[in-house]
Order: C-alpha cells, then sequence, then structure tokens
C-alpha cells in the first residue's frame, strides 16, 4: 500500500466536467489497484500509516493508452515520403506496389526476434510519454505463418516492457501479390483460416479490416465479422479513411468497439455508431502525413455522443508516429478537439476502443496506471509540441 499525495489528479471520469480534475488531492495504491482518491483533506484513516510520496502539486492523470498502432513491422517506408511529396497520391503509391504491400517482404523476411527488436525503440518511445496501454496488429505479413509471427512479437512486447499489449489480428489489410486474382482464396486460406489458427495460440484479442477501395469492400469485411463473431472475437475496423464506403455503419451493426480513420463519415454512419456505442478514433498523425483535407465530422461526433479516442496509428507508411502527445496536440489543432476532448481520447475513450473498462479513469478500483507530469494544468499536455513533461509513470502500482 502506498499514498500519492500533494497533488492534482485528473481523474478523467466518465460525466465528469471537463477533466474531473481533484486539487490538493492524494490517491491511495493497494495491490495494482487504486484504493481511494480524492482531496487530501478527506484521506481515509486506513490509509493514514501508509508509506506517501509527495509529488509536489504535480499534475496525475491516468496513464495513457495508445488504442491504434502497428508497431511491429519490418522495414520502413522513407522513399514513399518522398514520393509524396513528388505529387504521388496514397492510391497511386499503393496500386503500384507500394503502401502496405511494400512492407509485406520486409516483415516476411523478418524473423520474431527481428521483428521485436525493431519494435522496442518505437514502443520505448511512448511509454516515455507515459504510455502504459499499447494496442499492436497485425496486417504486414498477409499470409497465416507471418500473421502469427507479428503477433508472437507483440505479445513478447508485454513480456520484456511494462505495458499491456493488446493484439489485432488484420489479414484483411491488403491483398498480397500471390493472391492478386483470387480474392476469395485470401479471405478464406488467410484472413478467416489464419484467425483460427492465431485464436488456438491465443494471440488474438479484436478482429479489424481495412474497408476500402484500394482494400476491402463491405461484403468482404462482413464474412471477417461474421467469422470472428463465430469465434467470439470483438471487432473493429479501418473505416471511411478515403471515400464513404458505410463502413462505420457496418462495423456498428457488428457491434465493434472501434471505427478509426472516419474523414468521410457521413451522418448515417455517426447515427450507427452513436447507437451501438462504437468509439471513433481519429488518427490525426496519417491526417497529417497524407496531406489530408477532408476533416472528420467531430462537431456531428460530438452531437451525437459518440465518444472520440485518439490514436498514434503508428505505422511505417502513413503515419511514421510515436508520440501520443503529439498526436494530442494534432488533435486539437488539426481537428478542433478541445485538450479536454485530447486527454480523454487518449485515456478513457482509448481504454473503451479497446474494451478494458479497468483504466483510462482515476477511480476506485481501476488499475494503478498512472502517469506524472511537470505541468501546472492538463491542457499543457496538447499544448505543447516536441515537448515531454513527463516525471514518472506508475504501472499496476508500480513506478516503471
Amino acid at each position: 500500500m502506498q499514498v500519492l499525495a500533494r497533488a492534482s489528479i485528473a481523474t478523467m471520469a466518465a460525466g465528469s466536467a471537463g477533466y474531473g480534475l481533484i486539487a490538493d488531492a492524494a490517491l491511495a495504491i493497494d495491490e495494482g489497484r487504486i484504493a481511494w482518491v480524492g482531496p487530501e483533506r478527506d484521506l481515509p484513516a486506513a490509509f493514514a500509516a501508509a508509506p506517501r510520496r509527495n509529488l509536489g502539486g504535480r499534475l496525475v492523470t491516468p496513464g495513457l493508452v495508445d488504442c491504434h498502432t502497428h508497431v511491429v513491422f519490418g522495414g520502413d517506408r522513407a522513399r514513399e515520403f518522398e514520393m509524396r511529396l513528388e505529387g504521388a497520391s496514397y492510391e497511386e503509391i499503393a496500386r503500384a506496389g507500394g503502401g502496405i504491400v511494400a512492407s509485406v517482404r520486409a516483415t516476411r523476411d523478418a524473423d520474431e526476434a527481428a521483428l521485436l527488436a525493431a519494435a522496442l525503440p518505437r514502443v520505448d518511445a511512448l511509454i516515455a510519454e507515459g504510455v502504459t496501454t499499447l494496442e499492436v496488429k497485425s496486417g504486414y505479413g498477409l499470409d497465416v505463418a507471418s500473421e502469427i509471427k507479428m503477433l508472437r512479437a507483440a505479445r513478447r512486447i508485454a513480456e520484456v516492457r511494462p505495458v499491456r499489449v493488446v493484439t489485432t489480428w488484420l489479414a484483411a489489410h491488403a491483398l498480397p501479390p500471390e493472391y492478386r486474382d483470387d480474392r476469395d482464396g485470401y479471405l478464406r486460406e488467410v484472413v478467416l483460416a489464419g484467425m483460427e489458427a492465431a485464436q488456438s495460440e491465443g494471440l488474438i484479442d479484436a478482429v479489424d479490416g481495412f474497408c476500402e477501395g484500394i482494400a476491402f469492400a463491405p461484403a468482404e469485411i462482413e464474412r471477417v465479422f461474421e467469422h470472428a463473431a463465430r469465434l467470439g472475437l470483438p471487432v473493429k475496423l479501418h473505416a471511411e479513411q478515403l471515400s464513404d464506403l458505410g463502413g462505420a455503419a457496418l462495423a456498428a451493426r457488428h457491434g465493434a468497439l472501434s471505427a478509426d480513420h472516419l474523414e468521410w463519415l457521413g451522418q448515417d454512419g455517426i447515427d450507427a455508431m452513436a447507437a451501438a456505442g462504437t468509439v471513433a478514433v481519429l488518427l490525426p498523425g496519417a491526417f497529417y502525413t497524407l496531406r489530408e483535407t477532408k476533416l472528420p465530422p467531430v462537431q456531428g461526433l460530438r452531437d451525437a455522443g459518440v465518444p472520440i479516442a485518439l490514436a498514434t496509428d503508428c505505422n511505417p507508411g502513413t503515419s511514421p508516429l510515436t508520440s501520443l502527445l503529439l498526436t494530442m496536440n494534432m488533435g486539437a489543432t488539426l481537428f478542433r478537439l478541445t485538450p479536454a476532448e485530447c486527454l480523454a481520447g487518449v485515456t478513457r475513450n482509448a481504454a473503451r476502443a479497446l474494451g478494458l473498462a479497468d483504466r483510462g479513469t482515476i477511480a476506485a478500483g481501476q488499475r494503478a496506471d498512472l502517469a506524472i507530469w511537470d505541468v501546472a494544468a492538463p491542457a499543457e499536455l496538447a499544448y505543447r509540441i516536441g515537448f515531454n513533461p513527463l516525471h514518472a509513470r506508475v504501472f499496476g502500482g508500480d513506478l516503471a
């Protein structure tokens, strides 16, 4: 048992105004869980004799949650960065054999140890900014063995770093060259059969897909979701990034945890997400990298009461971003989210997008995953650019 005292605590509690801020606060931790939080003057007698750490007025928030990443991959795509600056579009790069498929060769060539070694510097950058929970997708192997290899590497991250890793099966990410003329065969032999094989190893926490003109059609994604349901796996979807194919509404009909990207989301999709409780995960890093101009319908999502999360979308091609703090700034600057919405987007709503009810807020019974900041006010976390004010990170009650 321990007490963190002389703190300003942003509880980020659901339904609270803004940050749910408690000034002159204290927080008690017992066996990796938050046992009590409130004004320090009200600290229960049961905690009076516990070891106490004086935080000197620092801000405490829930540990940050990066709910959409592709952090395990081989190689890089710096050349495509140059191509985009020379005028090539995302679609043109993809149709020319670049894009996602360009990462497949390097990922297939790397063994599990190499994938882990390449991922750890990216993971370390996120941890250094207060991230305590991290989602990692497959999707760059595009054959059963390579997809499973990616998820094994992702699981290994949590064995060698103090972070919770949530894994997502994303074989329906792109069509590999060997299946160019056999879409049905790829879905059957890789996406669906591989899903079963990976689940049998305990490697899948959720199933994702890319519903887009350059990827998979809604009817194909429906097959993926139906198979996931038979296996008892929750779903989420890359939807409405480049066009409106109705992917978000499809995801909502299947009770998806989240629909992600959403720049082209229409009112029907917003309404479906609101009815289903599906979280909108906005990815400003990809918007920025691709120099997009179509903004996601933030006000429509607000008006409908759809929870909004933010994530790095860390990937080698369209969002080589390993800073959730910068993501927050981008969410505010590019998408006009408020600083409070940005912080909710990387705590409470990000945890909800992963189906994790035991983190993302500071309340009794929650995991003691915390970030302690050298800032005077929570808005500073979204305000600053290229500055990391993290003082300490608490993971499961332990300083990490």
